[in-house]
């Protein structure tokens, strides 16, 4: 295989960028792209010279030179193009959260092991050099056993109201600490078990959008070690970042603290203070680089190579499931139980 031909669902924010990565990438050539608006279909295709479009996935997914599928849809959206793609034959990346129900994650897994075609989640914060150093400090056991953690990842209002345009069909936990609940249970190895909640929705539903302001979940392991995952989007617009991010792990014989409010630069102009973004994806030398790049690649790799990505369904599914007894937990005020992967599942994750 030459180049791993590739065609891709969902064209905003996040397609752009994968269309923009992969169109750029010697051992990718995108395709096809499909968005449910012509316009923004043909502004694509012109963009990154794609030389097909559609407003229907599933007539591109009709083509025969088609060997992998991005689904780069809302969080809500993601099931159907994904099990259509691997109906159709196709190796699929899925934007995160993986899905919004373990319903739907089990049955996608188990889709992906009838027809031999393998699913990524786009959990690219795997692939930040930082958060690659935290696993390998733990796991080599230089902080002892991991007792507890704290994750916080709050956005500015800017992101629930003008940056994407569907707040009101998700949550920052779904969109937010779906990443940090990914990076607890690989840094800790252990399996969530039941989680707790509590959120409040005052500022975005004033504003028109019906989701949580800020939630906050304490999520137990297996192992015994919880987890405290804090999301918001309602920090004001002058904070100097468009995300506040940090994260925390004690052990019983150390600890490890991770700040990426700042990534490496400020910036200070007669305008604004700024903490520029740069680790997950920057332009150098005509070239999108960092993480988010490297994830997408090692994507491609795992097709030509043929072996398990990375980051597997199953991970996603354990996400999934975390983030549903979370917001179970919301409606209930009581602690939930985290949904267990089933055992037919075991082997599979085993060899991941």
């Amino acid at each position: 295989m030459d180049r791993v031909r590739i065609g891709i669902i969902g064209l905003g924010i996040m397609g752009n960028l994968y269309t923009k990565i992969y169109s750029a990438h010697p051992l990718a050539e995108v395709v096809a792209v499909c968005s449910l608006r012509q316009e923004q279909v043909d502004e694509i295709r012109s963009r990154y010279g794609v030389r097909d479009g559609y407003v229907d996935y599933r007539k591109m997914l009709e083509r025969k030179d088609l060997d992998a599928v991005v689904v780069a849809t809302p969080d809500r959206h993601h099931f159907a193009p994904t099990r259509a793609a691997l109906e159709s034959g196709k190796h699929v990346l899925v934007e995160k959260p993986f899905m919004m129900s373990v319903s739907e994650a089990d049955a996608l897994i188990r889709l992906s092991q009838r027809v031999g075609k393998f699913i990524q989640v786009s959990f690219n914060h795997r692939w930040l050099s930082a958060y690659q150093q935290a696993k390998q400090t733990i796991q080599s056991g230089q902080i002892g056993v991991p007792l507890a953690g704290y994750a916080r990842k709050n956005d500015t209002l800017y992101v629930a109201t003008d940056y994407i345009s569907w707040a009101g069909e998700t949550t920052s936990a779904w969109f937010l600490s779906s990443h940090d609940i990914d990076l607890m249970r690989w840094w800790v190895e252990s399996e969530p078990v039941e989680a707790r909640a509590l959120g409040r929705k005052e500022v975005l539903v004033a504003r028109g959008i019906p989701t949580y302001d800020v939630i906050q979940a304490q999520v137990k392991f297996a192992s015994g070690a919880f987890v405290t995952f804090e999301s918001a989007w309602v920090y004001p617009n002058t904070f100097p970042s468009i995300v506040d991010s940090f994260m925390e792990v004690i052990g019983t014989a150390g600890h490890l603290h991770m700040d990426r409010k700042c990534e490496s630069l400020e910036v200070s102009t007669n305008e604004k203070f700024s903490y520029p973004k740069g680790f997950l994806t920057a332009e150098i030398y005509g070239r999108l680089r960092g993480a988010f790049p490297s994830c997408l690649e090692d994507f491609l790799f795992a097709i030509r190579e043929n072996t398990q990505p990375h980051v597997t369904a199953i991970d996603g599914r354990q996400v999934t499931a975390a983030l549903e007894a979370i917001h179970r937990s919301l409606e209930t005020g009581a602690v939930e139980a985290v949904a267990p992967l089933p055992k037919e599942f075991g082997e599979l994750h085993a060899s991941c």
